[in-house]
């Protein structure tokens, strides 16, 4: 069989319960439930990381983010980093991008072009880090003038946190498409293998979705769910939480819970699972692309996001030092109709890590020996238990979002199937949860001594975990 193409959609900061498919009732997403149907869905993939690049980097690379030394907003990854798209180029794929990258810094002020890259395999790339018009270089604003359009927002009938956006023919989410639109038929005319990586910002804040998105969802307002926080569930949990649940981003009064009514609460889960339908309406568009090309039968389909959002749950709005499932489950749906099995919701624990040893295996390919994730190739082609992976999953953040913050927020997290423990380092706090019986997270544990037993399982547990993620590169050559 000819090596496989690949399409690689990735949204930005989307949760794992916002599609239909994983039992959103709201939610308007018959594309990507569609592609779940011919495929495996995974209930609980995970990121390395709650932040853009360190994630980014970690499953570009199949390597831990303290591994792959990028494990910060404002980093750039080393140059000597390999990434599974330039190995795939090298053995012949034509690789191709749309949207965001962000592997290096991104800040106007200190990257005033295109964003830095590594020799990353992208022959095609059309980047545009976010909606913003901050370079010159952004090809979504190229696209926009020659339409005659311009970007804007504005407040959503006077809403402070919610705003709406240009309309969707106008929108970076449907540029992101039509250039995998554009890629996809011309690769239909090669013999070449191809992969496509598609990077949406949405559902990213600020929180503006089309209006016409959003409006969808008035006449069901009152029924959406009102964020899952219990009034003083923070009082024992890292100080750093109850600070930003009056402040994301450490920045005051920025979603302070205390100034945020039920109304509000409802709308912007409105505007966020509106900007996911706009998602999925676009990826249909991309997907209806390989089948008009005859090349859906031959082609992965990877659907995930690179992290989730807080959303209010918890008390706390956008990202941080937290690693609750809101910011770190996400959303992973496999397809390939000639080799994947249809049809499959698998329970097994998986990381993003494991998304590059994957590919590689797909391809017919080795494993790059700096990788350190886990290939699904067997359990998505059911030769392998798709109910495990893994016994656990690994994730950290290193003071990955904000330069501000004091004192400097270092967390480590690992979770099996019953149980979650987060560790802060340094200010001797964190978090034990027992997922049967608090699947919301809600109760801390830390400190039972009830507890104390599973508590230490799941501290050597980390343990294990964070010296396993030790680089294996170099590569030893010898005995001695």
């Amino acid at each position: 069989m000819a090596r496989p193409n690949i399409l690689w959609l990735c949204s930005d900061q989307q949760r794992f319960d916002t599609l239909g498919v994983y039992g959103n009732s709201f939610a308007r997403t018959p594309n990507l439930d569609g592609l779940a149907a011919e495929g495996v869905l995974f209930e609980h993939a995970y990121c390395q990381n709650p932040v853009c690049t360190p994630s980014r980097a970690s499953f570009l690379t199949g390597r831990y983010p303290r591994t792959c030394r990028t494990r910060q907003n404002g980093q750039s990854i080393p140059a000597d980093e390999v990434l599974v798209t330039k190995l795939l180029h090298d053995a012949g794929y034509v690789c191709g991008l749309s949207g965001k990258l962000h592997l290096s810094a991104c800040f106007p002020e200190v990257c005033t072009g295109t964003e830095r890259r590594i020799d990353d395999g992208y022959d095609e790339f059309h980047w545009s880090h976010h909606p913003g018009d901050d370079w010159p270089t952004n090809e979504y604003f190229h696209w926009l003038r020659e339409k005659g359009a311009t970007f804007t927002r504005e407040k959503f009938d006077g809403e402070q946190y919610v705003e709406t956006s240009v309309p969707e023919a106008h929108h970076q989410t449907t540029w992101c498409a039509q250039k995998a639109v554009n890629f996809i038929e011309a690769s239909s005319r090669f013999d070449h293998p191809w992969l496509f990586s598609v990077n949406f910002y949405d559902p990213h804040h600020p929180f503006d979705p089309p209006r016409e998105y959003l409006e969808r969802y008035l006449d069901r307002l009152d029924e959406i769910p009102l964020p899952n926080y219990t009034p003083g569930e923070l009082d024992d949990k890292p100080p750093f939480q109850d600070r930003d649940s009056h402040g994301a981003y450490c920045s005051p009064d920025a979603f302070d819970r205390d100034h945020i009514n039920d109304r509000s609460h409802r709308l912007i889960r409105a505007a966020y699972w509106a900007m996911c339908d706009l998602l999925d309406h676009q990826v249909g568009r991309i997907l209806e692309a390989l089948d008009r090309t005859g090349q859906r039968d031959n082609t992965i389909v990877i659907y995930s996001s690179d992290h989730g959002e807080m959303l209010g749950d918890h008390g706390i709005y956008l990202k941080g030092p937290y690693l609750y499932d809101p910011a770190v489950r996400v959303p992973l749906i496999v397809s390939m109709p000639s080799a994947i099995t249809k049809n499959i919701r698998s329970e097994a624990l998986v990381e993003l890590v494991d998304i590059a040893p994957t590919l590689m295996a797909a391809a017919g390919l080795d494993v790059h020996p700096g990788m350190q994730g886990r290939s699904l190739w067997p359990l998505l082609t059911g030769r392998a238990d798709p109910a495990h992976h893994r016994d656990d999953i690994y994730c950290e953040c290193y003071n990955s979002v904000v330069r501000r913050r004091e004192p400097k927020a270092y967390t480590t997290m690992v979770r099996t199937a019953t149980h979650k423990l987060s560790a802060v380092h340094g200010l001797d706090c964190g978090e034990l949860y027992d997922l049967q019986a608090d699947p919301a997270e809600t109760h801390n544990l830390w400190n039972s001594p009830a507890h104390a037993d599973i508590k230490t399982a799941m501290l050597k547990r980390l343990c294990d975990r964070m010296a396993f993620t030790i680089d294996p590169l170099p590569a030893r050559t010898g005995a001695w």
